[in-house]
């Protein structure tokens, strides 16, 4: 990879700016997931072990450049601390005398985290002075944070060039795995895709378009290519615009790359109505609305599926919180998980992918889940990440 890495810094004694990705969510102020704290630990284990004073650097939510409590990386502290088994030292602030006194009672194989860098203006506009005043408490500096990567912000793209950088192992680990799909993939190469619209992924599968076989569309956007297709689907979420739709359906034509569609969907009167769904022919919709492809779609694409030898699952099949409504993404995630079982290469996009992957229980039973959501999506549509670009000039 063209940037340093971990094992390239000396960090014994030094104080090392680690940025990692603490956005978890949160109800009541309580942590609900705890995946991105958990895909840290290694990374700050290893920074233990070699004797660093590890200062991380993270942000929480859009608390839009000012302190907003409900924001506080305070209770990310507390559940480091319980996971990690030592003691996290918390500063109020990111920046000025409560960081540096945060900072300078640290030990060798200490770590402390700084609160949340988005409390600063000067964090999401990539502030130079903002920059420069994070700087002042680290001798080196350690990007981890994939989830932010698509971010040319102060702790994730200014940093890299003011101090001695290099990627952290989770970072690495995100860019080997997601670099594994992009360039010699082994075939059929299958992607189940889902999501709510065509017009957010247009990207993804343009860029996809030469590299793999097929697709297995679920969600909101196979309602937006039926309807492309001139089927009708009710009260459906869809786009309104089918022309992106369309354009790839032409596009996927000429490049013999299939694009597989529901043949059958489970459908409501409306959302809340879960009393009442029930499975019918795709040509049978109706008025009624799509809430998750049917049984014999999801067969279908099992099938698809399990023949694959590389696949990317970047989207659920349906409303896969709802329990009447998950059972396609399930279908589908089990077929990815027999297919990794068999050998293949299997990879879930972060997100709502990372995040049905853990609720249906297929997430450990991948080769890789990806940390990132907007990050994940434009490296896989070929975009160049500010985050990882800075680490690379650097």
């Amino acid at each position: 990879m063209a940037f340093a890495t971990l094992d390239d810094l000396d960090c014994a004694g030094k104080r090392v700016l680690l940025r990692e990705d603490f956005n978890v969510p949160l109800k009541d102020g309580a942590i609900l997931d705890y995946t991105r704290i958990d895909a840290a630990l290694p990374t700050l284990r290893r920074l233990q072990a070699k004797g660093a004073r590890t200062i991380v650097l993270s942000h929480l939510g859009r608390p839009k450049g000012k302190v907003d409590e409900r924001y506080s990386l305070r209770v990310v502290a507390e559940a480091l601390a319980k996971r990690m088994g030592c003691p996290v030292a918390f500063a109020t602030d990111s920046i000025g005398e409560a960081a540096r006194s945060t900072v300078a009672a640290l030990e060798p194989g200490g770590i402390a985290l700084l609160e949340n860098v988005r409390f600063h203006p000067g964090e999401e506009s990539n502030d130079a002075e903002f920059a420069r005043a994070l700087a002042e408490n680290g001798d080196c500096y350690v990007n981890d944070a994939f989830g932010t990567a698509h971010r040319a912000h102060a702790s994730t793209e200014a940093l890299a060039h003011l101090l001695p950088c290099a990627a952290g192992p989770l970072l690495e680990s995100e860019i080997r795995a997601l670099s594994g799909l992009l360039g010699s993939p082994e075939r059929p190469f299958i992607c189940a895709i889902g999501g709510a619209k065509v017009r957010d992924k247009v990207a993804l599968f343009t860029h996809l378009m030469d590299r793999v076989d097929g697709f297995c569309v679920g969600g909101g956007m196979a309602n937006t290519f039926l309807a492309a297709k001139g089927v009708r689907v009710g009260s459906s979420l869809r786009d309104e615009d089918l022309d992106p739709a369309r354009e790839i359906l032409v596009r996927a034509d000429g490049k013999n790359v299939q694009i597989l569609l529901p043949s059958d969907a489970v459908v409501a009167p409306a959302f809340d109505a879960d009393d009442r769904s029930h499975v019918v022919s795709i040509d049978d919709v109706g008025d009624e609305m799509i809430l998750d492809i049917g049984p014999a779609t999801a067969k279908a694409y099992a099938d698809a599926l399990s023949r694959a030898k590389t696949i990317v699952f970047n989207g659920p099949m349906g409303v896969y919180e709802k329990e009447s409504y998950r059972a396609g993404t399930r279908a589908v995630g089990d077929s990815i998980a027999r297919a990794t079982k068999k050998g293949g290469y299997t990879v879930v996009g972060g997100g709502d992918a990372a995040a049905a992957a853990m609720l249906l229980g297929f997430a450990d039973r991948v080769s890789h889940v990806s940390t990132g959501g907007g990050a994940t999506l434009e490296f896989l549509e070929g975009r160049t990440l500010p985050g990882i670009a800075a680490l690379e000039r650097a």
